[in-house]
């Protein structure tokens, strides 16, 4: 009997029914993995949309979120160490955790208004014949008093300056006998304008801390009768960051001659754009540096992203750079010798969101994910960070060694053991192999005491001017970009040297423009000790 042959594309042989086969289930997991991805990123838009926004991550409560391990710390006895080795008698959890010392949580009720308000008496008192009898025909005499205070908050009060330059003339002297002499104003900041340095302030302030757009402010004005188109609010505004270009460029030198700067970047919409079309997006670049008791922080606008931005801003530096994953920066490390240093936050966040997109899971499976075992040994990491916060570089740096490196072994073990056994394209996946590629970035900070474990100061300074954008939403000109970036700049850094923001720039657009040295300027800086002039106004 004759065998039958097989039909038109199907294997002849068993050798090839079995490669096809085995094709077809390599097919078949490849389209599971896809699915599962597709997966993934639904559960995490989801989440993002729905869910909260928090990083805290608990495991007993299954939270899926995260807070610098706050979550996880138990509370103990009375005067057990919260620093340094743990306590002798201190016993760690199957985590690697150890106990600490529960807080005092302060009393609630109503505060007191600040005294430097002024007072306004009321007196409320009973008339005669109006006593508790209801016709009572005795005296009154006033024994004790009962006060209460309310606060009383009015409308912007507006008042006009009306400068009076007497003119003169010259009797009795032969050289100028008739001749007419007229007083000179104070240098203005804005020369011929409406504009006092205090109207500048509460425009600049109300836009960039408030993120109030010169539209609604001009509404404001308008309501209290006070007529000022947003142009001339958006002029007011470009002069003034020009006026203060000096005070950024001094920043810039004191924030350059430290040896850490941290720094990040974010989008900027400016319509006007030469060699641009008007949805394309530019950068606002952000560095933080300085002196760890007198920060500085500074906005740098470009219409670019490309590393060359970075090569820029950062000429003549040297030191360490604190920078997320982005690798534009790998150019100015590798140019100018920079040693770059990663940031754990980053790291913390993917592995968040792959906790986030898991799906529902029984509280066993979760506890035991891998991505929860990454998110405990980083909650580690976070809780010596704030148990060190307050102490000096040197003893933070010997605790780092003693405590964090052994932790750090630990968890670069762990990325190898299990790094070839999840698929790289899942979340998990990225969480590892970002960890994995930026781990020589990710130890550096364990060598110096005054490192961040993270970028999270940087990312904060951003925050400001993300709010702003999200009412004013872009920038017209260039001109306007780089004045709304010096503003910002100044306001930020007074902000982070606890200088109250509207005196500091009523006093910097009332003296700078009579200052004619360097020392005058360098007096106006808002890093100033409590002896400078500008200690009054913190």
């Amino acid at each position: 009997m004759r065998a039958t042959p097989a039909p038109a594309g199907l294997p002849g042989s068993v050798a090839e029914l079995r490669t096809l086969v085995l094709e077809q289930q390599k097919k078949l997991e490849q389209q599971a993995l896809f699915i599962e991805q597709l997966l993934e990123q639904i559960r995490l838009a989801r989440h993002q949309h729905f869910g909260a926004r928090s990083e805290r991550f608990s495991v007993d409560q299954l939270a899926l979120a995260f807070n610098e391990a706050e979550a996880a710390a138990a509370d103990t006895a009375e005067g057990a160490d919260v620093v340094g080795e743990p306590h002798p008698g201190a016993q760690p959890d199957l985590l690697g955790t150890v106990a600490v010392p529960a807080h005092r949580r302060a009393r609630g009720g109503r505060r007191p208004l600040p005294k430097a308000f002024p007072r306004v008496e009321i007196l409320h008192e009973i008339e005669p014949g109006e006593g508790p009898c209801g016709g009572c025909c005795g005296t009154l005499v006033p024994i004790s008093e009962k006060v209460s205070e309310q606060l009383d908050i009015q409308p912007a009060r507006i008042r006009v300056l009306r400068h009076v330059r007497k003119t003169y003339t010259c009797t009795g002297c032969p050289a100028c006998e008739g001749k007419l002499v007229t007083a000179p104003m104070p240098p203005q900041p804005i020369p011929k304008s409406l504009a006092s340095p205090g109207t500048l302030a509460h425009v600049a302030v109300a836009k960039y801390v408030d993120g109030l757009p010169l539209y609604r402010q001009e509404r404001q004005l308008a309501r209290i009768g006070v007529e000022l188109p947003r142009s001339t609010l958006a002029h007011w505004m470009f002069k003034a960051g020009a006026l203060v270009q000096p005070l950024v460029n001094l920043l810039r030198d004191q924030l350059l001659a430290y040896d850490i700067v941290c720094m990040d970047e974010t989008r900027l919409q400016v319509l006007k754009e030469p060699g641009k079309r008007p949805e394309r997006q530019s950068y606002l670049w952000v560095q933080r540096g300085g002196p760890p008791d007198h920060p500085i922080v500074l906005y740098d606008y470009d219409p670019s992203r490309s590393r060359q931005v970075p090569i820029r801003l950062l000429e003549g530096f040297s030191g360490y750079l604190v920078t997320d994953g982005y690798e534009a920066y790998a150019e100015v490390c590798a140019q100018s010798r920079l040693t770059p240093v990663g940031c754990w936050a980053h790291v913390r966040r993917k592995f968040d969101e792959a906790i986030k997109v898991q799906g529902r899971l029984t509280p066993e499976k979760r506890k035991g994910s891998l991505a929860a075992v990454a998110m405990l040994k980083i909650q580690q990491l976070y809780r010596i960070e704030r148990e060190t916060r307050l102490l000096c570089p040197k003893e933070r740096q010997r605790i780092r060694q003693a405590r964090a490196a052994p932790l750090l072994d630990e968890l670069r073990a762990w990325l190898d053991a299990h790094l070839a056994l999840v698929p790289p394209r899942s979340a998990l996946g990225k969480a590892m192999h970002y960890a994995h590629h930026q781990w020589p970035k990710l130890i550096v900070y364990v060598k110096d005491g005054l490192l961040p474990i993270d970028n999270n100061l940087t990312e904060n300074a951003i925050r400001p001017f993300v709010v702003g954008r999200k009412n004013w939403l872009f920038c017209d000109t260039v001109a306007g970009a780089h004045a709304s970036a010096n503003l910002y700049s100044l306001i930020e850094t007074a902000k982070a040297n606890g200088i109250e923001p509207y005196e500091y720039l009523r006093t910097v657009f009332t003296e700078l423009p009579q200052a004619t040295t360097v020392e005058a300027i360098e007096a106006l800086l808002p890093l100033q000790d409590d002896t400078s002039p500008l200690a009054q106004i913190r």
